[in-house]
């Protein structure tokens, strides 16, 4: 079916009907009406490549978010569906384009074939050649993150470094003495990545200003890396009591190493970090955590960029989100420390 059937049946010009569907010219109420009764008779359903020709929009928007491995951690997964979910609200599709510089051929097809209105960049590094690039071609975009110098930029962010600065003082607050920080893999944090190297600065910053004795690791983005980082810790200091997590995905591991080390949580070992609440509470006992609020970060930029869309001229917009600690189950009072002849039990 095709507008010039709906034309002949309705009894009017081709143009007619566009302008009707298009609503780019005015047309008589009656007019409409009756060329409105014979799309809804036939079920006609405009092409989305023939909206794109009449009105120079795609309906789509591209979410630009590389995996940090060679897979995406549920809180990745997190953010994807709440840009989707919040997308849809607008009546716009999302395109994913993996693209973790501006010179990858996703990237590159993304804005040379115009595929979409607008785009939310994810993985944000402090220097970022995505952000650069979109805004030297005035493309419309959104970061779910900051570069370094996000002046006069559109974005949504997590205030990282204050975010785990709370977490230094709560279990420093707590008595704890000897803590250990467990950020994300050590290719992200040598790239550069906002969230690792924000974190860090926190964690540093924290740390000092309470006198601690401290110990920062890197760690892959699953429980077998997570696993692996506590005994690393243990081994390394095993009077350390508490330890700050950047990595929901070690979650899971560190749990359990902690467990087959005799360390009870939160008795003799106390766990916080950054995480998204419905992954706070998937381990037990549940995790106080600054909780990452991935709904809304997600639904925050897609209104941005829509805002971007329908007002090409609007002034810059962004939001830096710092949501509290939610005290849960994974924190106590420091014990007493295990000496320093303490050895891990490593075996199956």
């Amino acid at each position: 079916m095709n507008i010039g059937e709906i034309a002949r049946r309705a009894g009017v010009s081709r143009s007619t009907v566009s302008y009707a569907l298009s609503g780019k010219r005015p047309v008589s109420e009656d007019t409409r009406r009756r060329i409105q009764q014979v799309v809804d008779e036939l079920g006609y359903q405009p092409s989305a490549s023939a909206r794109a020709l009449a009105n120079g929009r795609t309906s789509t928007i591209g979410l630009v978010f590389p995996p940090a491995g060679n897979h995406y951690t549920g809180m990745q997964l997190d953010f994807i569906g709440s840009v989707v979910e919040a997308a849809a609200a607008y009546d716009y599709d999302v395109l994913l384009s993996p693209s973790g510089v501006d010179s990858d051929r996703s990237f590159q097809r993304l804005l040379g074939e115009r595929r979409v209105d607008g785009a939310i960049l994810m993985e944000i590094r402090l220097q970022d050649d995505r952000v650069d690039h979109l805004v030297g071609l005035d493309f419309p975009a959104v970061a779910i993150g900051r570069t370094a110098r996000p002046e006069g930029g559109w974005w949504v962010g997590l205030d990282h470094t204050v975010l785990v600065e709370r977490c230094v003082h709560h279990l420093a607050d707590l008595g704890h003495r000897r803590v250990a920080f467990v950020n994300r893999p050590e290719q992200l944090l040598r790239a550069g990545y906002e969230s690792a190297q924000r974190g860090l600065d926190g964690f540093t910053k924290a740390a000092a200003e309470r006198g601690l004795t401290v110990r920062t690791y890197c760690c892959g983005d699953d429980a077998a890396s997570g696993q692996a980082c506590l005994e690393r810790i243990l081994h390394d200091d095993p009077a350390t009591t508490a330890l700050v997590a950047l990595n929901e995905a070690a979650l899971g591991g560190i749990y359990r190493a902690l467990a087959r080390a005799g360390r009870h949580v939160p008795r003799d070992f106390s766990v916080t970090g950054v995480v998204a609440s419905r992954w706070a509470e998937t381990v037990t006992p549940q995790l106080t955590a600054a909780d990452v609020p991935a709904a809304e970060m997600g639904r925050l930029a897609v209104e941005l960029l829509v805002e971007r869309l329908d007002r090409p001229d609007a002034p810059p917009r962004h939001h830096l989100l710092t949501p509290p600690i939610s005290l849960r189950a994974s924190t106590g009072p420091a014990g007493a420390a295990p000496t320093a002849d303490t050895v891990l039990d490593t075996t199956p």
